[in-house]
């Protein structure tokens, strides 16, 4: 097996959308439910959320996950559907990358916790990329170390995006899990993701019974620069998906933006009393180019 630098082209065409949903891998009957959420990439954790004794049984049901009949009674296009390995760094990883690397059905999306070096994803991608199928590889962003080594993690040409996992970063520094304890760690991981040109997806919020909290954070997130956030609970996928999909004052605003743009050719204008520039064009267009699928 050789390790090689290449950039890669993952086999699903579509790419992880903002809300991401993980369900523990031996908890089989919790399958539809996540599958038939709002969420756009359902994962199987065969990570944190399983014993040591069970990670067997962990990725043998994660198989049927990925493999698994959905009967889809929600509208919207099918979740990608992917797993969250162990640590590529552990034996557990790397009996994880060779079970995938022998499914009938491949992950399309492959999360790798505690990443702190390009080499954690150039392992994943030499185990798991084959002429038919290349999946998205996206790194966990957990430790005080991956955030102080995180541009030469987001630069690594093999990676898709990052995701800001905030229990065990509070965890090993000894800090409060709260939006203002961990503002310098999001915002540190957003900024250098976006340096890169790769999104980055914010960690759950694990009050489940705290909609109006889960709320707050995500657009919270939002306004941060995240792509999206992950869920603990397809309940949780709805409230998602609302506040990360453009709203439709958001959509007006941008469209009088181009047409303000247009009118002055280019040149500092107003738009609804605010003054507007070329940065502000580049951001119209951006939505809308994603709203129109341009």
């Amino acid at each position: 097996m050789s390790l090689t630098t290449e950039p890669r082209t993952p086999t699903a065409t579509a790419r992880p959308g903002r809300v991401w949903i993980i369900t523990p891998a031996p908890r089989h009957e919790r399958f539809a439910a996540a599958l038939n959420s709002d969420a756009h990439v359902a994962l199987a954790d065969i990570e944190d959320s399983v014993a040591a004794a069970d990670k067997q049984l962990a990725r043998d049901t994660a198989s049927r996950f990925v493999d698994h009949d959905t009967n889809r009674t929600s509208g919207g296009a099918e979740p990608l559907r992917g797993v969250r390995i162990n640590a590529v760094t552990t034996r557990d990883g790397l009996a994880d990358l060779l079970a995938l690397a022998g499914w009938q059905r491949r992950a399309d999306v492959v999360l790798i916790p505690k990443v702190e070096a390009a080499r954690d994803i150039e392992i994943a991608a030499a185990v798991l990329d084959t002429d038919t199928h290349t999946p998205h590889l996206w790194a966990l962003i957990e430790t005080p170390r991956a955030l102080a080594d995180l541009p030469a993690i987001v630069a690594a040409p093999w990676l898709g995006g990052v995701v800001f996992g905030s229990a065990d970063y509070a965890a090993t520094l000894g800090c409060g899990l709260d939006w203002n304890s961990l503002l310098h760690a999001r915002t540190t991981v957003v900024t250098v993701a976006a340096a890169a040109g790769k999104p980055a997806v914010d960690a759950p919020y694990f009050d489940l019974d705290d909609l109006d909290g889960l709320r707050r954070e995500a657009e919270n997130a939002k306004r941060l620069g995240f792509l999206g956030k992950g869920a603990v609970h397809p309940r949780q996928a709805e409230v998602l998906r609302e506040v990360f999909a453009p709203s439709q004052a958001e959509i007006d605003h941008a469209r009088a933006v181009v047409a303000a743009e247009t009118a002055s050719g280019g040149g500092i204008t107003r738009v609804d009393g605010q003054m507007i520039g070329t940065p502000f064009f580049s951001a119209a267009h951006r939505l809308l180019a994603e709203v129109d699928g341009r």
